[in-house]
């Protein structure tokens, strides 16, 4: 499995290597040395699993989760396509108000992991574009927040020839500035202990 650290601190895209003959495909989107070794620590303990399945033009994000308690994720894209948007919302961080693209789809099988505090945001390239993660914490719908994908403060890079199609809470997603104004917005520093501490009870646990 290869890995390469994106644009944003912290966050990666691994890419396996998919084995296929007549028959089909075997791939492992997760390898767990690979990922301790590109990352210096161990997955964080699984809470929950979740897909969405969108169909072409749909755009979700850019979400992230109240911090504390903080979220990290592990997303990869089972069926369609999809261009993964990773945004640095921890203030303080080297990175911070970068954001980096990449496309997934079950051809190459590419997976992105985004630490605590990083944004994510997608946009379904074709039909029936399935987004699996696996996530350190379980859904608590007052610790979900969202901000713009289309703050031009961000000028994330959405497609050009797509009409996105987003919910009504995206839609009304306040900008960067908005959401720094409110407090809203994590710390890099405090992140980095959120990451350490679940990675130190994984390891406990393992």
């Amino acid at each position: 499995m290869e890995a390469k650290e994106l644009g944003v601190t912290g966050a990666f895209v691994f890419t396996p290597e998919v084995f296929g003959d007549e028959r089909g495909l075997f791939v492992s989107p997760f390898q767990g040395e690979a990922f301790a070794r590109s990352t210096g620590r161990p997955l964080f303990p699984v809470s929950q699993l979740s897909c969405s399945r969108s169909r072409e033009g749909v755009a979700r994000g850019v979400h992230f989760t109240r911090t504390p308690p903080g979220t990290a994720k592990y997303v990869y894209c089972a069926g369609g396509r999809a261009l993964d948007i990773v945004v640095d919302l921890r203030e303080g961080s080297p990175t911070f108000g970068r954001s980096d693209t990449v496309v997934l789809d079950p051809v190459d099988c590419r997976a992105v992991y985004f630490p605590v505090g990083v944004g994510h945001a997608f946009v379904a390239l074709e039909d029936d574009t399935v987004m699996a993660y696996t996530l350190s914490g379980g859904y608590v719908p007052e610790n979900e927040l969202a901000l713009s994908l289309f703050d031009p403060e961000l000028a994330l890079p959405v497609p050009e020839g797509v009409r996105p199609v987003v919910s009504a809470r995206d839609r009304e997603a306040p900008t960067l500035a908005e959401v720094r104004a409110a407090g809203l917005l994590p710390g890099y520093e405090e992140c980095r202990r959120i990451e350490d501490a679940l990675t130190a009870t994984r390891g406990a646990g393992a």
